[in-house]
């Protein structure tokens, strides 16, 4: 009989020994993919500016039997962002992982002539420069280990535009994919993969509100039958591409964009 550890077994630990940052994961897909992350084994550490939803996830993870720290920060303030990194580092002596989940549409007028500069610039801001802050702070952590994995969240909308998000989050998105590459060729060689989930509208209890908002039921009705699996996504799903991306079984996966909206846009 092989003395190999099942795979069962490898799944429930392939994170032990590891540490993973989770930005703005208080709620939704983050705390989900905090939740998966730290079922595995990982030692996560989730960030948020809410300090009542930290506190409640940090409840409903006892609930669930898995622990998770968390900080409460502002993403925008650079400096809070350093501090914070540099708190983690110097506790836990590593960052193996950093899921960049931060980002949403701030619910911009869609018209693009009805956009301020003021929307575009606090998309931008939330989608882009947070996500940049964070990620300059935390590779140097790992460099110094030689390994990492970086995940960004990307969208389904920045790679094949969006029905109701709006011109600021498409394009910020497509700069989060952008980023990525570069962030991949440039730090590869470190031992650091960098990839990003491009997620369709998973039903989070702000996208409910949002589609609730700008779409009528048929029209929700129409976009869930023109989805080849016919359903929309769980945040569940979102957080099983998280774990593989942040694993070392995808070691060899860097520069990726993994779509999880269920066959609903595809490309060669």
């Amino acid at each position: 009989m092989c003395p190999c550890p099942t795979t069962e077994r490898r799944a429930v630990t392939r994170f032990e020994n590891r540490v993973a940052l989770i930005t703005a994961a208080a709620t939704g897909l983050g705390q989900a993919a905090a939740y998966r992350l730290a079922a595995e084994g990982a030692r996560v550490t989730i960030w948020d500016r809410d300090a009542r939803a930290l506190q409640e996830a940090t409840d409903e993870g006892e609930r669930r039997g898995v622990r998770v720290r968390v900080r409460q920060l502002d993403m925008l303030e650079r400096g809070q962002v350093e501090a914070g990194v540099a708190e983690l580092a110097a506790s836990e002596g590593r960052i193996d992982v950093l899921v960049n989940n931060i980002g949403g549409s701030l619910h911009v007028p869609f018209r693009f002539l009805e956009q301020s500069d003021e929307d575009w610039e606090r998309v931008l801001a939330l989608n882009v420069s947070a996500c940049v802050a964070t990620t300059r702070a935390v590779i140097p952590v790992m460099r110094r280990n030689g390994y990492g994995r970086i995940v960004n969240m990307g969208s389904k909308a920045g790679r094949f535009g969006s029905l109701f998000a709006g011109t600021p989050y498409v394009a910020a998105k497509g700069a989060v994919q952008a980023f990525t590459l570069q962030l991949a060729q440039e730090f590869g060689p470190d031992g650091i993969t960098c990839n990003t989930i491009c997620p369709g509208a998973i039903l989070t209890p702000r996208v409910e509100r949002f589609l609730g908002e700008r779409q009528t039921p048929e029209e929700r009705a129409r976009v869930v039958a023109s989805i080849p699996v016919r359903r929309q996504g769980r945040v569940e799903d979102v957080a099983a591409a998280v774990a593989y991306l942040a694993s070392e079984e995808a070691g060899f996966v860097n520069g990726a964009a993994l779509d999880v909206n269920g066959g609903q846009a595809m490309s060669i």
